[in-house]
């Protein structure tokens, strides 16, 4: 039995996300709202097979993780079967608890590599890319994230295809690749792909993603779909409390601000720009007598040192 066939039903994740969803970041939502499940941002699978050794070194910085963070998934994106397989087996032997294959991301430079969303196009080899993940995951459970086809709703066809190979889990995006994040999410197309799963008799787990706005909305949409979970992405955003029942004042928020950014320089400031922090920095400080003030401050902070005392100032 894997771990997915473990958890309480709804299951409820949060989604992998490029330059939000790093180590320091997961470990603050680990500590004040935690999810069922964790991802890690998505991994190049042929820059970790590929890459010398400090182009390696700092792909492995994004697979980093802490114990508090598990049940965590490892993601990467590659249209490679044998890079695919080489990187599964890494992340057994780093600990994760599995695999996800990112088939949906509409980047170009992604789709340039023929990876990401690209996929919904070769169903031949997206399916040898999941059968080789499955191979070198050995028991680890291997799942698939996507959307519902690349210029059009292709989700009855593209949908069978995936399942054919037996993931643990597709996630779908309830849009297509040309509709981006430009149109409202589907989650009737949700429902659809609940009904193709079971019209095939597959246990494969679907969770739903896009236009989630908070626990509550996930868990009405998981319900009217018949989804076994849903992924929310972009309601974290300064809330690392979206999955828990806590709602914090306006000083917690500032004070878990200052931590996340001192975790970052710690953990990471010797691998990313500290830029990275001011889109985090733009959702934690929003909608109170004098954000926009203290926010333009933040954004000319340069360290975790500066970040503090400008929160500081401001709370006395």
């Amino acid at each position: 039995m894997n771990f997915w066939e473990k958890l309480k039903k709804p299951i409820m994740v949060l989604a992998p996300m490029a330059d939000v969803t790093d180590v320091a970041f997961r470990s603050i939502i680990a500590k004040y709202g935690k999810p069922d499940v964790l991802w890690t941002e998505f991994v190049s699978a042929d820059g970790l097979v590929m890459a010398g050794e400090e182009g390696r070194r700092k792909l492995l910085k994004d697979l980093e993780f802490g114990d508090a963070e598990r049940p965590i998934v490892a993601q990467f994106f590659t249209s490679s079967p044998e890079h695919m397989k080489k990187v599964a087996t890494l992340a057994r032997e780093l600990g994760f608890d599995g695999v996800d294959i990112n088939m949906g991301c509409p980047d170009k430079s992604i789709e340039k590599q023929k990876a990401g969303a690209a996929l919904i196009k070769n169903p031949k080899l997206a399916r040898e890319i999941i059968r080789s993940a499955k191979e070198g995951a050995g028991d680890l459970p291997v799942s698939v994230k996507t959307r519902l086809g690349y210029n059009k709703d292709e989700l009855d066809l593209w949908l069978k295809e995936i399942l054919v190979e037996e993931p643990a889990l597709v996630t779908i995006h309830a849009r297509t690749r040309k509709e981006m994040s430009k149109v409202p999410a589907r989650w009737d197309r949700v429902k659809r792909a609940v009904e193709i799963r079971d019209e095939l008799n597959s246990r494969t787990l679907i969770f739903g993603n896009g236009d989630l706005r908070d626990l509550e909305d996930a868990k009405r949409k998981v319900e009217e779909s018949g989804a076994d979970g849903a992924m929310l992405g972009r309601a974290i955003f300064g809330n690392p409390w979206l999955f828990s029942e806590h709602t914090p004042t306006l000083e917690e928020k500032l004070l878990v601000c200052v931590e996340h950014t001192k975790l970052f320089e710690k953990l990471l400031g010797e691998y990313k720009s500290f830029a990275v922090m001011k889109k985090h920095y733009k959702a934690y400080v929003n909608g109170f007598d004098g954000a926009g003030e203290l926010r333009a401050r933040l954004m000319e902070a340069q360290n975790a040192k500066e970040v503090e005392e400008i929160i500081n100032n401001f709370l006395a």
